[in-house]
């Protein structure tokens, strides 16, 4: 039996999760803005991973390869917040992940796919921008691995960018608009591993708790949206994210007394 049932699980059928890059870090993925996280140690990588200096500039595309040869880890698994997650699916409880990463660990942890929303894209796969061939960023990364600094669209010779939302670029409306309906029909919305920081994502959490869902964030750090929560959890995303999902699980598949 789980040994403490928060008040607002009783009753809970449909789950909206949004997922940021802290419920990714005890796989072995860096998160952005924690005391040790990407832009907190390198500052200038955040010019890399803007739209307009991508496109513009060769010298920043050759610089943004690298780092993604560095941040981009195929070999990265599902950890046991990834994991319960796709438990809680499995239980029965109708679920759906939003997330803003874009490593792919939901679904590898065994997630269906289609109840995964990436509003950020995915590192998975990389596109030409002009003829919108796709291809493996893992092969796009073995060309800048061999020598090609800022590999072309074999294609076509157009540039090509991995398929992910970069600083200044919108997010897909169709996306965001998805994200947005399945926030607002929550019950509950958990807000797991985000600085929610990043708009429009962030504001997901608005929209559930404006649609009537009672939000829950799990997170080491203060967030912009702390003062719309019913609860705040300070335990690590990995022991309380299991925790939270057995108790959700166990309401789900308990036998019902007259």
């Amino acid at each position: 039996m789980t040994a403490h049932v928060p008040e607002w699980i009783p009753g809970v059928s449909r789950v909206a999760v949004l997922t940021g890059a802290g419920i990714s870090t005890d796989s072995g993925i860096p998160d952005y803005r924690g005391p040790s996280g990407v832009w907190t140690r390198d500052p200038e990588l955040v010019g890399l991973f803007t739209r307009e200096n991508f496109l513009g500039d060769p010298g920043v595309r050759r610089r943004f390869w690298r780092s993604i040869a560095e941040l981009h880890r195929e070999d990265a698994r599902p950890n046991a917040a990834h994991r319960a997650l796709a438990d809680l699916e499995r239980s029965g409880t109708a679920l759906r992940i939003l997330t803003q990463n874009v490593d792919g660990l939901h679904q590898k942890a065994g997630t269906t796919p289609r109840k995964v929303v990436e509003l950020h894209g995915a590192m998975g796969t990389s596109s030409c921008l002009e003829c919108r061939t796709e291809s493996p960023t893992s092969a796009v990364l073995a060309r800048v691995a061999a020598g090609e600094d800022d590999p072309a669209c074999a294609h076509c010779g157009g540039m090509i960018q991995p398929s992910i939302v970069l600083f200044g670029q919108y997010l897909d409306e169709a996306v965001l608009s998805l994200a947005a309906g399945v926030a607002r029909a929550s019950q509950l919305f958990l807000a797991i591993g985000s600085s929610l920081k990043v708009e429009p994502a962030a504001g997901l959490c608005a929209a559930a708790v404006e649609g009537g869902a009672t939000l829950v964030i799990v997170n080491r750090d203060e967030t912009p949206y702390d003062d719309l929560a019913t609860e705040i959890i300070r335990e690590p995303i990995g022991t309380a994210v299991p925790r939270l999902c057995a108790a959700l699980a166990e309401r789900r598949t308990a036998p019902s007394h007259p």
